[in-house]
């Protein structure tokens, strides 16, 4: 069963997947917010621009799952929140949760695949415990209702240094977390681009033929985003996973649109450029 909701995830034309996360609110940071003030329009939007796949919490699933026709983006679900976002850690209680009841509400709200975090942060190695014990208790829930679990290995800089939310694009503290990742038996791979855009095949290498679909990460320019996917792509990545790109572009579907047709149809960087703009 799990294949059949890959089939609904990957598109047929490339074997590839463009997500577009969607979950941000989930955390309490108000930063986050920023593009995705009103769920309802920004659904709306991707939805008419036509990604793969939208990822969405519980209380935000509905938007998506509303809307009538057959030809809406696959419902990627999210499962844990956590408190670690901020510019500074938390001191009395640093937590990843899961949701309650997870792959039963995962079909009911007819996910095709569920999403779940594998943090690393420097200074809080409970979390990085709780993060394992929410995947050892989804595989096999996952595994019973064929649902697919993409775990997500984050790979925190220290916030002292960095702030809040700010990923270490080490290949190799990428690359063992994604190895772990596997390991507790993850079926898709959401992992950080490394710093060196070429030696991303070494993180395709670890993930052992699990697809690896690779995160946004901060907001950058049009150009590097669309440079670097394309690099991402050519080192054997199975697709990517976007949101502040392109929830908090000015033209989010055409972006999206742009995205696409890289990652599908295999079109250049110049080309991608103009279908940014229409």
């Amino acid at each position: 069963m799990k294949s059949f909701r890959l089939k609904r995830l990957f598109n047929a034309k490339s074997g590839r997947c463009f997500d577009v996360a969607v979950d941000h609110g989930f955390f309490n940071q108000p930063g986050f917010l920023t593009g995705i003030e009103d769920m309802r329009k920004v659904i709306q939007t991707l939805v008419e621009a036509g990604p793969d796949a939208i990822q969405l919490t519980l209380g935000m699933a509905r938007h998506l799952q509303e809307i009538q026709g057959r030809q809406k983006p696959s419902l990627v679900l999210r499962t844990d929140v956590a408190n670690v976002y901020g510019r500074t850690l938390p001191e009395n209680r640093r937590f990843s949760l899961m949701i309650k009841e997870t792959m039963l509400q995962a079909v009911r709200y007819d996910a095709a695949c569920v999403c779940v975090n594998l943090f690393q942060i420097p200074g809080a190695p409970e979390v990085h415990a709780e993060c394992v014990e929410n995947i050892l208790r989804l595989k096999p829930e996952a595994d019973y209702f064929g649902m697919p679990m993409m775990v997500e290995p984050l790979v925190f800089q220290p916030n002292a240094e960095a702030g809040g939310y700010m990923v270490n694009g080490d290949e190799t503290a990428i690359t063992h977390l994604v190895r772990q990742a596997v390991e507790l038996g993850a079926d898709i791979i959401k992992a950080d681009p490394t710093v060196n855009v070429g030696r991303y095949h070494k993180v395709i290498e670890a993930a052992s033929g699990i697809p690896v679909l690779v995160r946004g990460g901060g907001r950058v320019s049009d150009r590097v985003i669309l440079e670097r996917t394309q690099g991402l792509l050519e080192q054997g990545a199975s697709g990517i996973v976007y949101g502040r790109n392109v929830i908090q572009h000015p033209n989010p579907k055409g972006i999206t649109q742009a995205l696409m047709a890289m990652v599908h149809d295999g079109i250049g960087v110049d080309d991608a450029l103009k279908l940014i703009t229409g």
